[in-house]
C-alpha cells in the first residue's frame, strides 16, 4: 500500500510542487542523482571510472507535455553524448522515451529517437531505451526494433521481470541479438499485467536471466572494438541473491564473467558495487543527473522503506 501510494505521488502534479520546495528533498534526492548540471555528472563518472566501474548516464526527464520541450530535451541528450565523447567517459546512455515525445506523437518521438542514436553512433557509443509502464511498452519495442531496421545496432532494450508477458518479449529480442537490461520493474501495474507477489517476480527475473545466458552462449557481439558496450545479458538489481544467481548460473555455463554485466544505481549499494568490481565482474553505474529529479526520486523512495524514513525523520527534524 505504501509502495503504491509512493509511486502514485511520482507521477503527481501537486506533490511535486510541494516536495521541490523542499531543500532537504533536493539534498536528499543528491543521494541518488549525480547532481543537476552535465558537468556534475561528467565528475560523477569520472570518480565512478576510476573506480573500475562502468556508467550509463541518464538526463532526468519523462512525460513531456508539448513538442517543444521534448525536442529541447532530445537537444540536450545529444549534447550529452558529445560531451562524453569529448571527456573521453566510459558511458553509454539511458533514456526514457516519454521524454522525448511518446505520449505526444509516436512519430515525433521516432524523429527525435533517431536523432539521438545517430549522435551516439557517430561517437561509437550505445543508447539503452529504458521501459516505462506496461501501456507503453509494445511501442516503446515498436520504436526499438524500427532503429534497428534502419540499421542502428547500437540501440537496447530493458524488460521487467514482473509482467507476464516479459518471457515472449525475451525469447523474441534474444532472437534478434538486441542487447537486454533485466529489471524487476518499479511501477504499480494492474493483477492482470504483472506478477502480485516478489516471489513470482523473483522467480520471473531468474528464469528470463537464464534464457539471456544461454543465448550469449551462441552470440556474437556486433559492437565497434572498444566501444566498451553492455555484453547480451545485464542484470540490473541489488538483491544478492538475483545477483549470484545471474553468477552462478553463466559459471555453470561455461561463460565468462565478463559476459554478464550487473547494472546498479548511482549510490544504492556502493559497497556491493566495488566487492562486485574486485571479484572481476562488469558493474555498470546508472547514474541520473538533471533537474527533474522528482519522480525518479519518490521511484527510490517507494523501492526501499529505509530511504522513505531517512527522508521523512530528517524532514519533521527540520
Amino acid at each position: 500500500m505504501l509502495r503504491a501510494f509512493l509511486i502514485y505521488l511520482s507521477q503527481a502534479d501537486w506533490a511535486r510542487r510541494i516536495v521541490m520546495r523542499f531543500s532537504l528533498a533536493r539534498r536528499t534526492a543528491l543521494r541518488f542523482v549525480a547532481g543537476e548540471t552535465l558537468d556534475e555528472a561528467l565528475a560523477a563518472v569520472a570518480d565512478l571510472n576510476a573506480a573500475g566501474m562502468l556508467v550509463t548516464l541518464d538526463l532526468l526527464g519523462e512525460h513531456t507535455h508539448n513538442a517543444e520541450v521534448a525536442t529541447q530535451a532530445t537537444d540536450r541528450i545529444c549534447e550529452t553524448l558529445d560531451a562524453i565523447a569529448a571527456s573521453h567517459a566510459n558511458s553509454t546512455l539511458s533514456i526514457k522515451l516519454t521524454q522525448i515525445g511518446l505520449k505526444l506523437d509516436p512519430d515525433l518521438c521516432a524523429a527525435n529517437l533517431q536523432r539521438i542514436v545517430e549522435t551516439a553512433q557517430r561517437h561509437g557509443n550505445f543508447v539503452r531505451i529504458d521501459m516505462e509502464d506496461s501501456p507503453v511498452t509494445d511501442i516503446t519495442l515498436d520504436l526499438l526494433r524500427r532503429m534497428r531496421d534502419q540499421g542502428f545496432n547500437n540501440v537496447g532494450a530493458v524488460i521487467q521481470s514482473y509482467l507476464y508477458r516479459s518471457d515472449e518479449d525475451v525469447a523474441a529480442l534474444l532472437k534478434e541479438g538486441i542487447r537486454i537490461r533485466m529489471v524487476k520493474g518499479a511501477y504499480m501495474e494492474p493483477q492482470d499485467v504483472a506478477y502480485p507477489k516478489k516471489e513470482d517476480v523473483d522467480a520471473s527475473f531468474d528464469r528470463l536471466t537464464a534464457a539471456m545466458l544461454e543465448a550469449s552462449l551462441g552470440w556474437s557481439a556486433d559492437a565497434p572494438p572498444g566501444a566498451g558496450w553492455p555484453p547480451l545479458a545485464a542484470v540490473g538489481s541489488h538483491d544478492e541473491a538475483r545477483i549470484d544467481f545471474a553468477k552462478a548460473t553463466a559459471a555453470d555455463l561455461g561463460l565468462p564473467k565478463s559476459a554478464v554485466e550487473i547494472q546498479m544505481l548511482y549510490g544504492i549499494r556502493r559497497e556491493l558495487q566495488s566487492q562486485l568490481v574486485a571479484e572481476g565482474y562488469p558493474v555498470r553505474i546508472y547514474v541520473p543527473f538533471g533537474t527533474e529529479w522528482y519522480p525518479y526520486f519518490m521511484r527510490r523512495l517507494a523501492e526501499r522503506p529505509a530511504n522513505l524514513w531517512f527522508f521523512l525523520s530528517n524532514l519533521f527534524r527540520s
